[in-house]
């Protein structure tokens, strides 16, 4: 494989980052937009060349050494095999037509260069995380990604809620990271390498592995994925990422930064394999995180904040496929789940975008006539999420449910009940938005309008993907399974042969989203009922509409005991230590303004002290 190649892919999305960082704002605004784009279409280009000639053997590119110290080694270099060239596929593919929606979504920005430089800079990381040869490499891509999204969540840093987004989710990262670098000292200093290869060929073939330290290790990368991939207990910093533009909402929570954790743990599927208890830790976690964001969901007003609790339920969706060990189901959702989510998201911010900035769905309704392009792509999206036959969600999210009914009831149980409601609160945003009678201002109902090509053709390719995304796994005939299965290092899934059992599932997946569907065409269709104002939400709607109060929880656990304890070190300890310190420094000063009065000028009285000195001198060495 030439490494060019893989420079390019890697290089175009910097140096789109650095033009319009240096040169972004006196280009103006469509250059802007034109290099951002093109630079992630380079990128992807690049990825479907190196898809089509790729064959079955991973290919390892060392660009030189890194580290060496003693037996250990760490190389700056990258990986291309099934797996890395699968998430490049979408992270570029996706990315590019998010970058081509945003020129019209951030056009009116003042500071739209900066969005783009930052928005390139993201897509290099994510890469960087995607190919990096070793756990270090991730790591570099796992931080920028972490940076990135600071910068884009509070990007409208002028609204102080916003850069509190910001703060909130790179706060909560930073505790995944903990997690996430002690799995890596613990992986080095288990097998003096961090390098996954050389990893895989070790573990798989050891005899006297330490399964206690295998274990911890498991469970602190988990700790480090939960954190990126917004599992409880850190999953609040995800809806709160909504601050940020839409298409930054799209691009973390559909097919990059938020995808991380399950490309870790699926890329060091061989470690995980080795620890089974960590795996049914990781399917339960998945498991309640699924179905806890799908309840708070239910009763959301904000129609990015459905999406964002629907991506956190999705992702516990595939953490659940993940703990029972069947990554290529896992990453059949994340591919599907990226196709349909961007749609909802880029949906949703057409939808703001018609409406000027309003993201209440208690103000909108009866948009299907006014923006017949965006009501149809996000319908299409909304029925893919929901499981709906022979959409791309019905194949991928029925391979889990299957995949949990093989291993574990309860878990299967807890997931379809998530599914349920799922459809349920996708098709009461899909009512809510554009059925019924409008309920905005006069203003935006005279104004409302279809969103312009740079965002509708974006959303009609997705939709599409959304549509006949699923033919990539089909049951029985799964080009992805057999794609990936080199990086397995064990048979973990093996695909269930269609039987009674089988088809019996997928009616009772299919039925219960049919009957999420109907609940919601019931309530706010046909009955047009509208949500209660904030301040008359009452019982358990209320503890689901305020996220049954895990942010007051945290708040009162760890803020502000945290701020007390900063306020005392303020107000006590800092200004002890500053009157000591200042002390010493006036003690010192006050000597010194002494000592000069002595150093006059006077010969005879240098020779004084010179005499008393020497005088000294003789009497301590002869007594």
């Amino acid at each position: 494989m030439d490494t060019s190649l893989v420079l390019v892919l890697l290089l175009a999305p910097f140096l789109g980052f650095l033009f319009n960082v240096f040169l972004g704002k006196k280009a103006g605004k469509s250059i802007v937009g034109i290099v951002g784009t093109l630079s992630v279409v380079v990128s992807f280009a690049v990825t479907l060349y190196l898809f089509g000639a790729a064959n079955q053997e991973p290919v390892v590119i060392n660009l030189f050494d890194w580290i060496s110290i003693q037996r250990f080694d760490v190389s700056f270099g990258f990986l291309i095999d099934q797996l890395s060239l699968i998430w490049l596929l979408f992270v570029t593919g996706i990315g590019s037509l998010i970058h081509l929606y945003s020129i019209s979504y951030m056009h009116d920005d003042e500071k739209m260069h900066s969005f783009f430089a930052y928005m390139n800079l993201f897509i290099f990381f994510m890469i960087t995380l995607v190919i990096g040869s070793n756990l270090l490499m991730m790591f570099i891509g796992w931080e920028g990604v972490g940076l990135c999204s600071y910068l884009l969540i509070g990007f409208w840093y002028k609204n102080q809620d916003f850069n509190d987004a910001a703060k909130k989710a790179f706060i909560m990262n930073r505790i995944g990271d903990l997690g996430f670098l002690i799995g890596i000292f613990i992986v080095g200093s288990l097998f003096n390498t961090l390098d996954f290869t050389t990893l895989k060929a070790m573990i798989t073939t050891a005899s006297d592995i330490n399964d206690f330290w295998i274990a911890v290790a498991a469970l602190a990368l988990f700790i480090g994925a939960a954190g990126k991939s917004a599992q409880i207990p850190l999953y609040t910093w995800l809806p709160d990422a909504m601050a940020g533009p839409t298409p930054v909402s799209a691009l973390i929570h559909a097919a990059t930064m938020v995808t991380g954790g399950i490309f870790m743990i699926t890329r060091l599927n061989f470690l995980f394999d080795m620890a089974p208890s960590v795996q049914n830790i990781i399917a339960i976690v998945g498991a309640i995180t699924a179905l806890v964001a799908a309840t708070i969901a239910l009763v959301q007003n904000d129609i990015k904040k459905v999406l964002a609790y629907s991506t956190v339920s999705q992702l516990g969706l595939m953490f659940l496929a993940l703990g029972l060990g069947a990554y290529e189901v896992a990453v059949f959702h994340v591919i599907t789940h990226a196709f349909f989510k961007a749609c909802l998201f880029l949906g949703s911010g057409s939808v703001i975008h018609g409406l000027h900035g309003e993201q209440d769905m208690r103000k909108m309704g009866g948009l299907k006539k006014a923006m017949p392009i965006t009501f149809i792509t996000m319908l299409i999206a909304a029925l893919a999420i929901s499981g709906i036959f022979p959409l791309a969600g019905f194949w991928s999210k029925d391979e889990i449910l299957m995949t949990a009914f093989h291993a574990n009831k309860t878990l299967w149980v807890i997931g379809s009940i998530a599914s349920i409601m799922t459809a349920f609160y996708m098709f009461r945003l899909i009512y809510l938005t554009f059925f019924n009678s409008f309920r905005g201002t006069e203003e935006q109902k005279n104004h409302l309008h279809e969103s312009p090509s740079l965002i509708t053709v974006p959303l009609i390719i997705l939709a599409v993907l959304s549509f006949f995304g699923g033919i990539i796994s089909l049951p029985g005939h799964s080009w992805l399974n057999n794609y990936l299965s080199p990086l397995f290092s064990k048979v973990t899934h093996e695909e269930h042969a269609f039987g009674t059992t089988e088809y019996v599932l997928m009616a009772v997946a299919t039925i219960g989203a049919l009957i999420g569907i109907g609940i919601a065409y019931k309530k706010y269709l046909k009955d047009n009922t509208i949500p209660s104002e904030d301040a008359e939400i009452t019982g358990v709607s209320k503890v689901l509409y305020n996220k049954y109060y895990v942010d007051e929880g945290y708040d009162a656990i760890f803020v502000k005991p945290i701020n007390v304890l900063s306020s005392f070190f303020r107000d006590s300890v800092e200004t002890t230590l500053s009157a000591l310190v200042f002390g010493l420094g006036k003690v010192t000063n006050e000597i010194a303004l002494k000592g000069k009065k002595v150093h006059n000028g006077s010969v005879g009285l240098y020779l004084f002290a010179f005499v008393i000195g020497v005088i000294v001198i003789i009497t301590y060495l002869f007594l």
